[in-house]
């Protein structure tokens, strides 16, 4: 085989068109083989020192090899835990700008760099070779003819996302051909594409499809890590949504959602590896360069500093592990067309030596970045380390998850007291948090659900959380989950109860498209979706993490209309999308919202101190884009509240455009005047437009 001295410029295997260049960042490694393997990955054909090492890329280029190879690397240096080395050329490593992936993933003790059993642990030295059960890199051909493909680019003040998972969303799904159920493919099925385009969807927010593994611990238990938070490759997608050619489906999929007006935007994992702490195995990153890629103990470099409770966090203030994350996502933007991303455990990438910052190295990359600052960003904002909470403390351009958003609407419509600010300011889009320099409205991504939890159907069914499925004995997930299940754990065919239950996810859902920010909606709410009470389905493969479509069948349980109306509504109202911060009265011109009483007077101190309070009623003032002012009620409680209808600059009468009490919009509602008495039922959410 012919090895030419190649170049550095480029990481990863880079095929021109003649032969490919290998490259491979270690700072640490004393000498690195590529190692080539069939097409299959199964048996190793040929071992070559890379011959050449520029500013610690090595690097060499073979004429002969094309794209379909299947490589990995061993690479040689001290085994030294105690000072963070961990190089073993025993373990054959993935490259960690793979692009595509070959092989199964079979767990076995050889992965491990140490004697697993042995009494010095992971100061021991394993010498078995792993490759046999080891993930392959392949070279690739990254044409893709993507013909008049254009991104949606829809602005954030009219976006709406849907969170989904690939195999979930359409696992279940009867109306979709078998063979494309639970695959990249089934995303795109025309069914799911009018499902989608029916309720106002605009984005498409999909957990993790770059490479990862099950956890050992999950497959001993007969389980599979379904939610994908274990990466192993940020260039590859998971093989298991695609098992012939993920990267042509995977971007076939996006083409064709682009086509029908829906963006994709990735859930991403860059704070850390499947590879765990250091008991855990050597499988890339720890064998090429442990030292660089994560974070140790500066005091006892041979153990982890763990700010994601995975074992490991990796350390984007070295300059080629930031290179690294920075060239993955530019990767899915340029080869793939994604339209963004939602960083998990964002936390852990602003992280410096002093803590969270949000003037780190990370956020100046993307920031000056010509291709990413152009996407949307958005942070689930807060990590496991110390003063990991950090919402609202993201620089200019990002959109965060907004859990506070979550804690007080479900709050609020459980019936508890004493949440009538915290409301209003959520529905307002949360300036107390977001209010600051450079940021707007749109840096709320609003929601009440989300994968991780109960489902919104769960949220009103179940009061305590039922993980038996998982385990783990019942100890895994959030224990406070702000949720009733209005007099029956669980199912019920008690008429009250059910048009309770109803009653609230409605409650919810108009409080979510209602709200200024960025709502999201958890796929199979719409259908009031179960997971049976399980509030951390991570490992739940089955039934039991799948969407359940059944809902569809049936009215009382079929919410697609009741979403397809708010999100009309939402865009028919502009004040309801506002890019602006509402300021009240400001004394330069009429007020752009007004806090009310059930006596149509404006809330004091005293009113908003009110420690029983469950009803809010607000006046959102005609956008400058032109329109009506909007009334808009919520009543959480279990009783009706009497209100008078206000008199609102020039406007006379009232109109009834939504009622939660019915499941869709009021037909032709009726019109009342400025001064009159009206009831607001019991847990009801009403909106009123202004008639002049």
């Amino acid at each position: 085989m012919r090895v030419l001295d190649g170049s550095p410029r480029r990481l990863g295997a880079t095929w021109d068109g003649r032969g490919t260049n290998f490259a491979l960042f270690s700072e640490n490694a004393e000498k690195v083989e590529l190692c080539l393997f069939d097409r299959l990955g199964r048996r190793e054909l040929d071992r070559i020192e890379l011959p050449e090492r520029s500013e610690d890329v090595w690097h060499g280029y073979l004429p002969d090899v094309l794209p379909g190879q299947a490589y990995g690397y061993r690479v040689y240096g001290p085994y030294d835990p105690k000072r963070g080395h961990r190089f073993n050329p025993n373990k054959l490593l993935l490259d960690p700008y793979a692009k595509r992936l070959a092989g199964h993933f079979a767990w076995s003790d050889a992965h491990f760099g140490y004697r697993l059993k042995g009494a010095n642990a992971d100061l021991s030295f394993d010498r078995r070779d792993n490759a046999r059960g080891m993930l392959k890199a392949v070279v690739v051909d990254e044409a893709f003819t993507w013909g008049s493909d254009r991104n949606p680019e829809h602005p954030w003040h009219e976006t709406f996302i849907y969170e989904a998972h690939v195999k979930g969303l359409t696992a279940r799904r009867e109306d979709i051909p078998p063979p494309l159920r639970g695959f990249f493919r089934g995303l795109a099925a025309p069914t799911m594409i009018e499902h989608l385009q029916r309720l106002g969807v605009t984005a498409i927010e999909l957990l993790p499809i770059q490479a990862y593994i099950d956890d050992r611990s999950l497959v001993e238990r007969g389980l599979r890590n379904y939610w994908g938070y274990n990466s192993i490759g940020f260039f590859a997608p998971e093989p298991r949504y695609a098992p012939e050619d993920a990267a042509g489906t995977f971007k076939t999929t996006v083409s064709q959602l682009h086509q029908a007006g829906i963006e994709v935007l990735l859930d991403v994992v860059y704070n850390h590896t499947a590879e765990g702490n250091e008991l855990g195995p050597t499988l890339s990153f720890r064998g090429i360069d442990n030292a660089s890629y994560y974070w140790l103990n500066p005091e006892q470099p041979r153990y982890y500093v763990d700010f994601t409770g995975c074992g490991n966090s990796l350390n984007l203030t070295h300059p080629r592990v930031l290179q690294m994350v920075m060239d993955s996502l530019r990767y899915w933007v340029q080869q793939y067309h994604v339209d963004g991303f939602r960083f998990d455990l964002a936390t852990t990438l602003g992280r410096g030596p002093h803590g969270f910052d949000p003037h780190a190295g990370f956020f100046a990359a993307i920031a000056q970045d010509p291709v990413l600052s152009r996407v949307k960003l958005i942070a689930e904002p807060w990590d496991l380390g110390p003063s990991g909470y950090q919402v609202g403390a993201f620089p200019p351009g990002w959109s965060e998850w907004n859990d506070k958003f979550r804690r007080s609407l479900r709050l609020y419509w459980r019936g508890d007291g004493n949440r009538t600010g915290k409301v209003a300011s959520r529905m307002t889009g949360s300036a107390d948090l977001f209010r600051r320099p450079g940021r707007l409205p749109r840096a709320s991504i609003n929601h009440v659900t989300v994968h991780d939890g109960f489902t919104l159907a769960d949220v009103t069914s179940y009061a305590r959380k039922h993980n038996e499925a998982n385990s783990e004995d019942n100890h895994d997930g959030a224990d406070d989950n702000q949720s009733a299940n209005w007099g029956v754990e669980g199912p019920t065919d008690d008429p009250k109860i059910r048009e309770q239950r109803r009653r609230a996810r409605r409650n919810m859902l108009a409080s979510l498209f209602l709200a200024h920010g960025v709502p999201l909606l958890l796929a199979g709410d719409e259908v009031e979706n179960s997971q049976s009470g399980n509030n951390n389905a991570y490992c739940q493969d089955n039934e039991i993490g799948w969407v359940d479509w059944s809902g569809l069948r049936d009215e009382d349980t079929n919410h697609t209309e009741f979403v397809s109306n708010l999100v009309a509504l939402r865009s028919r109202y502009p004040q309801l999308r506002s890019r602006h911060w509402i300021d009240g009265h400001d004394g330069n011109r009429p007020p752009d919202a007004v806090w009310l009483t059930p006596n149509a007077t404006e809330m004091t101190t005293k009113d908003w101190a009110f420690a029983e309070a469950r009803f809010l009623n607000y006046v959102l003032a005609p956008s400058t884009e032109g329109g009506v002012p909007l009334l808009i009620v919520m009543n959480a409680w279990v009783n009706p509240v009497d209100f008078i209808f206000p008199e609102f600059l020039d406007w006379s009468d009232w109109w009834e455009i939504l009622t939660t009490v019915e499941p869709n919009l009021a037909k032709g509602g009726g019109r009342y005047h400025v001064g009159t008495r009206h009831r607001a039922l019991p847990r009801s959410v009403t909106v009123f437009a202004g008639v002049s």
